[in-house]
């Protein structure tokens, strides 16, 4: 007969209900029936130790934490500042959240314990403040100029800055092959602090969505504001709707991302052709839609022409991802799937990754730790190291 766990009963209920998972999935997952898991959660009987581990697997907690003997603390929600008619967080975005708030955690605990200087732009600014100035702060201490990026990759570029200067990134569109994220859920989340700021980007966007997105979560550590979003786009009405706070850093993003001096001084006959939209959008690293929204709040176009671009536009970008699909696709023949460490590089940041790796290799931390950090095994290091010079 297997051995039995004792568990503290609320405690395996608790993990459960705070990983947003039902008790059919949970049950189905321990391969027992739902009666049998409510008869582990209210303590009238005791899973064995191997389907307790089964469950921990799957609440993303530590086996150890079913044996306290109650409800530990754990993290703080993070304020939601998405949409009132926003679906409640499903099971996805509570792990990434969790997952990015253990990293921002343990990375925030080690710059302060070290003496590290704390960062200047963090919460540098409020709401009250002009958003246009907001972002020409972003641009200068970012050292980034558009529409003059260097690449034809602007969110690289953009990431780039931000991690060069002590803001870690994190990007990716799933937890696992059966948990992915949806951005009508979840667009991204910034976690505001002074020693080590995290920004979340939902990667299931394409990249001129994805790099209004993080410009808008760098938005939010200018103005000390954590939280999860998902209507980060220009919006030419839609307050009652918004949160305020979002209105304001999407306003910040589209300064940023679309300087009014550039937009300004653009030739005003591409705005009769959605192609020359799309082309110059393109060289922004925005969207069509959002460069459109951009020059009518600008007041350079009618509402007539805008509508009437807007619909060839969203045309246009159908065919552009019709286009991305199969190159993807064709890609993914080729090469057989994404590299797997490429895609932990990104999920973790890069310069989350190299902060643990640095930390693992001069003997500062367990390889569990590191292991647990970097969501990879320590004798597979060297693979994941490997993608940070590439």
């Amino acid at each position: 007969m297997a051995d039995k766990a004792y568990i503290t009963p609320n405690v395996l209920k608790w993990a459960r209900e705070s990983a947003r998972m039902s008790e059919e999935s949970a049950a189905a997952r321990a391969s027992v029936t739902v009666d049998k898991l409510k008869e582990w959660e209210d303590g009238s009987s005791q899973p064995t130790i191997n389907q307790a581990q089964i469950l921990a697997k799957a609440y993303k907690r530590p086996f150890a934490l079913f044996f306290l003997p109650e409800i530990p603390r754990d993290f703080q929600p993070l304020q939601d500042f998405r949409k009132k008619d926003s679906k409640e967080l499903t099971t996805s975005s509570v792990f990434i959240i969790r997952e990015i708030q253990q990293k921002q955690a343990w990375i925030s605990d080690v710059y302060s314990e070290n003496g590290e200087h704390s960062l200047p732009f963090v919460g540098r600014f409020s709401i009250k403040d002009n958003p246009k100035i907001v972002a020409q702060d972003i641009l200068k201490t970012l050292n980034i100029n558009p529409p003059n990026y260097k690449t034809d990759a602007p969110i690289k570029e953009w990431i780039d800055a931000a991690e060069k200067n002590g803001i870690f990134v994190s990007r990716t569109s799933f937890i696992h092959s059966r948990l992915k994220l949806d951005s009508d859920e979840i667009q991204g989340f910034a976690i505001s602090d002074r020693y080590a700021p995290f920004v979340f980007v939902n990667s299931e966007d394409w990249n001129a969505p994805q790099l209004f997105t993080l410009v808008h979560e760098i938005a939010h550590i200018w103005i000390a504001a954590t939280g999860i979003s998902n209507a980060i786009e220009p919006e030419i009405k839609n307050g009652d709707k918004v949160h305020p706070i979002e209105l304001f850093c999407n306003e910040v993003a589209a300064n940023a991302l679309m300087p009014e001096d550039i937009i300004l001084n653009l030739n005003l006959n591409i705005f009769q052709n959605s192609k020359e939209v799309f082309r110059i959008a393109k060289t922004l690293g925005v969207s069509s839609y959002a460069l459109l929204v951009r020059v009518k709040n600008l007041d350079l176009i009618s509402i007539s022409a805008y509508q009437k671009l807007k619909k060839e536009a969203d045309i246009e970008y159908q065919d552009y991802l019709k286009r991305e699909l199969e190159k993807k696709a064709k890609q993914k023949d080729k090469k057989g799937g994404p590299n797997y460490f490429l895609l932990q590089l990104n999920r973790n940041s890069r310069l989350f990754t190299q902060t643990v790796l640095d930390a693992f290799r001069g003997g500062y931390i367990e390889p569990t730790v590191a292991s647990n950090l970097l969501n990879v095994q320590v004798n597979k290091f060297p693979k994941l190291e490997a993608q940070l010079y590439r």
